[in-house]
């Protein structure tokens, strides 16, 4: 064996790929400092040092960019320029004022939205890729990111290729290169050089970075990494912007409401104003403001804060989210559909025993054929189980796998695994010289391509099915030496024997399906597995089925007859990749947020068409980057935990939303009613500003707050109609209290200005803030439902801190004024009235949202959202080239 230990590293040149492509494979193993065998652990070491990790980093938290967001509402940026108008013309204590509260509020938005792009980040970086390499001479799984020029790299299906790779050996490979060159066709692959100068996509003796292994396998050797791989160059030069998820388009759409009602109420106020020959700057910063005062400014920083706060709770939990936003969308969820293995099953496939059929063979010959119809290579001592399936690595693995001795076969030409033909072939020559073409797969699958199968065949097979086990056939012909094998040599076959593998049911998954249906979530079994099987699981868990669709019943139905089947139907036996597709499509056609949890090649385009797509750690590559939501451990229970978890963080931000539109609403609205009929205004720009910024501040403790179990229960979405409905109740409420309050001030008092606007700012503080512990639970608020001990602290410190400054030293620049004991104490009485009838509207409002039939909006879904997803995912970070 030849290990290279001091050979130069790769170049790394634009044209490095194209210069490899059309080079034979042995001088570009030369040109990397490689060979066959790889390289060394310490040559590999030393080159990473060189030329850096594998990595792409298209997008990072970076300060100045989360400030540049802060920065763009207009309304903020049209504030800064009338504070500095302002500030020119004299009114020197309001600018300030009003420059202070905008600092302070970016301030605060920046900190919490940066500190969630933090936990974006180490999200991302908690997930891992691996390929399958030759190092040392031996096959060995690495990261990702520690792959260096001259790497020989081992391919299989699912692949997602680690960096650009010049092939030194192609086995009926197909790659799908839509995301780099635009085909949507596969390409096939040789290990022929290709022309000097063929463009991008005819360089078919590479493989691309960011392309998918669809069929067949190979070998290959890194020619570059990261950057200056083809999609590295390509991602660099792209923007990084996500689609955006169902979450968010629901806060664009609640942002707009609130758009349209501060563009009308602050035109109509500016233009009152004028017209009542107020100055103009007082006029254009009290309008300005009054638009400050509806919107919600910190809700990107609540949610930001909310989404953070629940990927650390779900990462205490092994539940990992490679967007934050997608928290909400599993929270979600009302349907399931998941594979069967290590979900259902505990995930640990034993091999059982072999079972001769052919009344010739020995239970140990089908063994051996099925361990010499394996893709490894069984020519050197202790094959390698790196790479191989769960079937085949429990073969290996097991007791008679031990007596086994490979030596005298060789191994001609082997046919890889594919979801289409559900089989793998290998041609191969005995000691005693015969060539024979042994073939190993799915039992229906290869029992067609036979043209001998045993009268007893089929009742064994059944047998072993009805007992829960999974079945491999095996089968084999007498075959002429040739260099390759196609499909169509699988066939004239002769059925030699069973392979039996037992994978048991786990013993707390029916405590998890309890739990999903408690959570209002229907659980759907999809399998690749033969239908008695997955039967016979689901009924030692004691789920209640509503019938099987296998394969072929899927093919004859039309999509709306699959539509109508598929929503009775539990399992989905027999299934292809395409199928499971099918599947979820037409079951969110019916209205349903799907998720699907699955872990292998076969998923990964179900788990594109998902609500939610959700893997596993341990997944193949392509499945995990087709996910959402990777689970630490394939654990339903953990499931549970994630679903609940996006449910809170949704029921927390609703609770910021109904707020704004309630209590903003009208005491805005009040404002500028009363900025018409007073002859001073309410409360000055500053004033209102700094109410503002005051009540923002103690909701920022929201996403601590507790949430009713009731809440939990079922999924919720946006309802913009609901939404509205509420601010229409609640915000009249908050006007006419304030009207009322004014009607104290002016009529029982007699006012000043600076009086009328301090009893009012004090007034308004406490009833927006205070008003939260009403609308944050449908029960009765502190006997029946416990907010947080932070959200009680930071609510009472908000209204502690807006009574105390009417009688601080800041009272004159602020432009408050002490005012007497009663009038205070009438006040308290308003807010304490306020917070009483608050509480029967309330009561009316649910029971009568509880009898209305949810809005269309409610139920309308599609995964236009999904379209390129994996394409602005892989350029906004490459999970197969970033740490």
């Amino acid at each position: 064996m030849v290990v290279r230990e001091s050979a130069p590293a790769a170049t790394t040149a634009p044209d490095a790929l194209r210069d490899a492509a059309a080079r034979p494979q042995g001088e570009v193993l030369e040109r990397v400092g490689s060979g066959p065998e790889g390289l060394s652990s310490s040559e590999a070491a030393a080159r990473l040092a060189t030329v850096g990790p594998n990595a792409i980093r298209g997008h990072r938290a970076r300060p100045w960019r989360v400030l540049g967001r802060q920065l763009k509402s207009p309304i903020l940026l049209l504030l800064l320029v009338t504070a500095i108008v302002s500030a020119f013309v004299g009114d020197a204590a309001n600018s300030v004022i009003i420059f202070v509260i905008l600092v302070v509020s970016v301030g605060l938005g920046f900190v919490n939205e940066f500190r969630a792009e933090r936990a974006a980040d180490a999200l991302h970086d908690r997930v891992r890729y691996n390929a399958v390499v030759t190092r040392d001479g031996a096959r060995r799984s690495v990261d990702v990111v520690d792959l260096v020029p001259g790497d020989v790299v081992a391919l299989a299906v699912g692949s997602v290729v680690p960096a650009d790779i010049r092939l030194l050996v192609a086995d009926d490979l197909l790659c799908d290169e839509s995301i780099v060159t635009g085909e949507s066709l596969p390409v096939a692959k040789s290990p022929q050089p290709t022309p000097a100068g063929a463009a991008l996509g005819d360089l078919s003796s590479c493989v691309l970075m960011g392309t998918v292994v669809q069929s067949g396998g190979g070998t290959g050797v890194v020619v570059a990494t990261g950057p200056n791989t083809e999609f590295g160059r390509i991602a660099v030069g792209l923007g990084t912007q996500q689609p955006q998820t169902e979450f968010q388009r629901g806060l664009g759409r609640f942002s707009l409401l609130l758009l349209e009602v501060a563009l009308v109420l602050t035109t109509v106020i500016f233009v009152a104003n004028l017209l009542l020959q107020r100055p103009l700057i007082e006029s254009l910063l009290f309008s300005l403001a009054i638009a400050v005062g509806i919107t919600p400014q910190l809700l990107p920083a609540v949610v930001s804060t909310s989404l953070a706060t629940g990927s650390r709770a779900l990462a205490k939990r092994r539940v990992l989210v490679k967007r934050l936003v997608c928290i909400e969308d599993l929270g979600d969820l009302d349907m399931l559909v998941t594979d069967k293995t290590g979900t259902l099953t505990e995930g640990r496939i034993s091999f059982t025993s072999g079972i001769a059929v052919d009344g010739v063979s020995t239970s140990g010959d089908v063994v051996e054929l099925g361990l010499l119809a394996t893709e490894t290579d069984y020519s050197v001592a202790g094959p390698s189980t790196v790479g191989l399936n769960a079937l085949d690595t429990s073969l290996w693995e097991s007791d008679v796998a031990g007596g086994f001795d490979p030596a005298g076969h060789r191994k001609l030409a082997t046919l890889p695994f594919d979801h289409e033909r559900r089989m793998t072939s290998v041609l191969i020559t005995g000691a005693d010289g015969r060539t024979r073409l042994v073939s190993k797969g799915a039992p229906e699958d290869l029992m067609r391509r036979c043209v001998a199968i045993p009268p007893a065949a089929q009742s064994v097979l059944d047998t072993q099915y009805e007992a829960g086990a999974r079945v491999v056939a095996v089968a084999v012909r007498d075959a002429v030496p040739g260099s390759r094998l196609t499909p169509d040599d699988e066939h004239g076959l002769t059925l030699v024997g069973l392979l039996v593998f037992v994978d048991r049911p786990k013993a707390d998954a029916s405590a998890s399906l309890e739990r999903l249906a408690e959570l209002g979530i229907a659980v759907k079994i999809a399998t690749g597995d033969n239908a008695k099987v997955a039967e016979k699981v689901c009924a030692d868990l004691g789920m209640t089925s509503g019938g099987t669709l296998v394969g072929d019943d899927i093919d004859r139905l039309n999509d709306d007859e699959l539509a109508d089947a598929a929503k009775q139907a539990t399992i989905f036996a027999r299934v292809s990749p395409e199928q499971k597709a099918r599947i979820i499509t037409q079951l969110r056609q019916k209205g349903r947020a799907v998720g699907f949890l699955g872990d292998g090649v076969n998923d990964a385009l179900a788990l594109h068409r998902a609500d939610i797509g959700i893997s596993v750690e341990s997944a193949a590559d392509v499945a995990k980057d087709a996910a959402d939501v990777l689970l630490l451990d394939k654990d339903l229970s953990v499931l549970a935990d994630g679903v609940m978890e996006g449910r809170r963080i949704f029921a927390n931000t609703i609770k910021y939303v109904l707020m704004g539109t309630s209590s903003n609403f009208g005491n805005m609205f009040s404002a500028s009613i009363a900025s018409i009929v007073l002859p001073f205004l309410p409360m000055l720009p500053g004033q209102i500003l700094l109410n503002n910024l005051l009540y923002d501040t103690g909701q920022l403790a929201i996403p601590t707050d507790r949430v009713d179990r009731e809440q939990l229960q079922a999924p919720a979405h946006w309802d913009i109609a609901y939404i509205r409905r509420f601010m229409l109740l609640f915000g009249p409420i908050s006007s006419l209290f304030d009207f009322a309050t004014f009607a104290l001030m002016i009529f029982v008092f007699s006012a000043a200005p600076a009086e009328f606007r301090t009893g009012w700012f004090i007034e308004s503080i406490a009833t927006q803030t205070l008003i939260i512990f009403a609308i944050r639970t449908r029960r009765v608020p502190f006997f029946r439902s416990r907010p947080s001990l932070a959200l009680v602290l930071a609510s009472l410190s908000v209204v502690a801190v807006g009574a105390w400054l009417p009688f601080s030293p800041l009272a004159g620049v602020l432009g408050f004024a002490p005012i007497p004991l009663p009038f205070l104490l009438a006040v308290v009485g308003m807010i304490v009235a306020y917070l009483v009838l608050v509480e029967f509207a309330k009561a009316w409002f649910f029971a009568r949202a509880a009898q209305r039939p949810p809005s269309a909006a409610l139920r309308r879904r599609g995964y236009q959202h999904r379209v390129g997803r994996r394409a602005a995912r892989f350029t906004a970070k490459s999970p197969q080239a970033a740490g």
